[in-house]
């Protein structure tokens, strides 16, 4: 399935038609913005908000943290290519500096 192109040469986006035009702007600004980071931390703001706004609203509360949790969660997680990378990384540090200069109580 293709995407028809616009008069601008560009792809109309899945949800364009649900958009106004300030809209359509803010979600070129959101695409250039990489990783999850901002999203953690609006979401604690919201989070903060919504418990002096609503303390009674506990289950509420504990959506938005379990969503958060889940957002570090995969901010922070590496897959395995990931951690085989870093593994031989740090042991060619280890063999490649830290041998030479008689650091060699760290090598196993």
């Amino acid at each position: 399935m293709r995407r028809k192109e616009t008069t601008k040469g560009e792809k109309p986006g899945f949800y364009s038609r649900a958009l106004d035009e300030a809209e359509k702007l803010e979600l070129e600004e959101a695409r250039g913005i990489e990783g999850i980071d901002e999203e953690i931390a609006i979401l604690r703001v919201k989070l903060r908000e919504l418990m002096v706004a609503k303390p009674e609203s506990f289950d509420l509360h504990l959506k938005v943290a379990t969503a958060i949790a889940r957002l570090v969660s995969t901010r922070y997680s590496i897959t395995r290519e990931q951690k085989k990378s870093l593994r031989e990384a740090v042991t060619r540090v280890l063999t490649e500096i830290a041998v030479p200069l008689g650091i060699k109580s760290l090598m196993r």
